[in-house]
């Protein structure tokens, strides 16, 4: 081949391929459209009643996830996934159609769009990518009467003042022994360490465990299980989501063999008891209790919500307060008011309602890392919302991010600033928790766990960033990219 015929091929190839998914571009948002048209809806049975919201459903089975991947991992600047859509399609109701991880979704991200979506049971059912990760029986997954009643258990067991009261005197002792432990190693990688000592303060407080290889192994298998939460929905092998499946399988098996031990045991209730025993008593309104299934699949979908939330909101404090020496005095002068008198004794729940600028630096560090950034649900049925039309079976993800992030609804967002919250935030501005009825039942457990560690932080200890300026990473969750490395020491 000459060099003529080679570069008249090179063009052509260089040409058509940039014309080819350009017309996929086009055609695969065009047969959306023009399917959903001629479909009709139960609610009267017209064909095309109300138009989809803005938006495109980008390139054939891709759809626009490999956008969502260059905003989050390439430019690190995942806010601009929506602004940018706010800005080629208005912002309108805060809806827009899009095509991700496989499935053809709609976004909400305002307020009202978020409220309406979470505050709709009938119209929405939960979703996850792989229910099976988190349990297809578990109080996350489940529906109706069934989430109702092992809501109002795990409410009533983790996040009700006397539930709390328990709790805040059992973290301390862990929490004071892991601080001293990072005072001695002098350097520190946040990151982990904050994981450590709140997945050993959860495991506890819901199966009884102390540190040993066996939580060790269930703390990796949990990692696992993690990585693979919000991963693109391939199961092959080598694929996060391959590798979250074995690690839920493994964790499954875990927590049955316990189950199973403690079926010895006098069906009954005590002062020691944990959520595995309370798991095991629930009865329905037959008289039936939880199959084995469901409580396990109850257990690991409760430890997974009980420990990384916390261990990131307390991992992101130390970071956010390391960059802000007058926040730093201000807890300190709160808190030492708060230890005088204590003799030594731990802080009670009665001592962290009284520590009202803790709470702002608690209230500021969750709206700021954004741990749960979006939420999943399905159409139960063709919704109409603001003139548009939600179709039947989509995946609908609610971005609670866009609204924390919002000059909008906050002053200067990304920066940290508990006196923010000497007002009251703006209705339905602040959903780090979710709405409706599935509201994080252990929110309290979350605010009173990241209030002990700044008390005993702020008494006894000085750290300081290793790297001030490090790159964040966005997914699974956001962290920068070293851990948060620190130099840690006693005051």
């Amino acid at each position: 081949m000459d060099v003529l015929a080679l570069a008249w091929w090179c063009g052509l190839v260089m040409g058509a391929v940039p014309l080819l998914l350009q017309a996929l571009w086009y055609l695969n948002d065009a047969f959306f459209l023009a399917s959903l048209r001629l479909r009709p809806t139960r609610s009267n049975g017209k064909q095309g009643w109300a138009k989809l919201p803005p938006g495109h459903m980008g390139l054939p089975f891709l759809g626009e996830t490999l956008a969502f991947l260059w905003y989050f991992k390439i430019l690190r600047r995942p806010d601009d996934f929506i602004k940018a859509k706010k800005q080629k399609y208005g912002e309108g109701v805060g809806m827009y159609r899009t095509h991700l991880f496989g499935s053809p979704t709609i976004l909400t991200c305002s307020p009202a769009s978020n409220k309406f979506v979470l505050k709709s049971a009938e119209d929405f059912r939960i979703c996850w990518p792989e229910p099976e990760l988190v349990g297809f029986s578990s109080i996350v997954n489940v529906e109706g009467k069934q989430h109702a009643r092992l809501r109002s258990f795990v409410v009533n067991a983790i996040n009700e003042p006397q539930a709390l009261r328990r709790i805040a005197r059992m973290v301390q002792p862990r929490v004071v022994s892991a601080l001293r432990s990072w005072a001695e190693k002098g350097t520190i990688n946040a990151e982990l360490e904050t994981k450590k000592v709140t997945f050993e303060n959860i495991c506890k407080m819901f199966v009884s465990m102390d540190p040993s290889p066996v939580t060790d192994e269930i703390d990796q298998l949990f990692d696992g299980l993690l990585k693979g939460l919000r991963a693109y929905p391939i199961n092959f092998p080598g694929s996060a989501l391959h590798h979250a499946l074995k690690c839920r399988r493994k964790l499954t098996a875990v927590f049955r063999e316990e189950l199973e031990r403690r079926k010895g045991r006098k069906n009954e209730i005590h002062e020691n008891s944990d959520l595995m025993d309370g798991l095991m008593q629930i009865k329905d309104e037959e008289g039936k209790p939880l199959t084995d299934d469901e409580v396990v699949d109850n257990i690991v979908s409760l430890v997974v919500g009980g420990y990384k939330s916390t261990a990131l909101a307390s991992m992101w404090a130390l970071y956010h307060i390391s960059k802000s020496p007058e926040v730093l005095q201000k807890l300190r002068e709160e808190n030492r008011i708060i230890s005088k008198g204590k003799q030594g004794e731990f802080i009670t729940l009665d001592d962290i309602s009284q520590m009202k600028y803790t709470a702002k630096v608690v209230e500021e560090t969750i709206r700021l890392a954004n741990i749960v950034a979006t939420l999943y649900r399905v159409t139960n049925r063709d919704v109409e919302y603001g003139g548009y039309r939600i179709p039947k079976d989509w995946q609908v993800v609610v971005w609670l991010r866009s609204l924390h992030t919002d000059p909008k609804n906050f002053d200067n967002p990304l920066s940290f600033n508990p006196d923010r919250w000497n007002q009251p935030a703006k209705p339905g501005t602040f959903q780090v928790f979710g709405g409706g009825h599935r509201i994080c039942a252990g929110n309290m457990l979350a605010r009173v766990q990241l209030a002990v560690i700044l008390h005993h932080l702020s008494l006894g200890y000085r750290w300081e960033l290793l790297n001030p300026y490090a790159k964040m990473t966005y997914l699974p969750h956001q962290s920068p990219v070293d851990g948060a490395a620190m130099a840690f020491s006693s005051l």
